[in-house]
């Protein structure tokens, strides 16, 4: 019985331990993710940080980040927001020296859809470094994603 006892606080000392240490800060994996070109999901205090503080700014568009970006205002039960998904992807690890390509869970953030009017997903969100965004509803193929990040974001033609 004592044998047992021990065992079984062994193991709950272990598993303690190990999932305090994989409880790690979500800034700077978030970080990484962002420049290994993968696609970063964001929340509320997320967006309001490196995105468009709405809240401060209520009057005037004021881009907080540092690359042109995407917004990709999606819902996991949402078929066209699967089939766009890996596009995105693919297109964040292409520019990821040169965009950022963000997504934002309507249905965990209610808040930030109604202040952007979502009403249709998939919505996409496009920001240049300077200037106002743009918007564009509907999965996208592509080669419209690919025009938009040359023609708008990076105004490369």
């Amino acid at each position: 019985m004592r044998k047992l006892k021990n065992l079984w606080l062994v193991s709950v000392v272990l598993l303690l331990v190990s999932c305090s240490m994989s409880a790690k800060s979500d800034k700077s994996s978030e970080a990484g993710t962002a420049s290994k070109g993968e696609v970063v999901t964001l929340n509320k205090a997320e967006f309001l940080q490196k995105v468009f503080n709405y809240e401060k700014n209520a009057t005037k568009w004021v881009y907080e980040g540092d690359k042109p970006c995407i917004i990709d205002f999606y819902a996991d039960w949402c078929g066209p927001c699967k089939q766009v998904a890996p596009i995105l992807r693919d297109l964040a690890i292409l520019y990821k020296n040169d965009i950022v390509v963000y997504k934002v869970n309507v249905d965990k953030e209610k808040e930030l859809a109604a202040a952007f009017g979502i009403q249709s997903i998939p919505t996409f969100l496009f920001i240049p470094k300077e200037g106002q965004p743009q918007i564009s509803m509907g999965a996208l193929p592509r080669e419209e994603f690919v025009k938009q990040i040359d023609t708008f974001l990076l105004k490369k033609k």
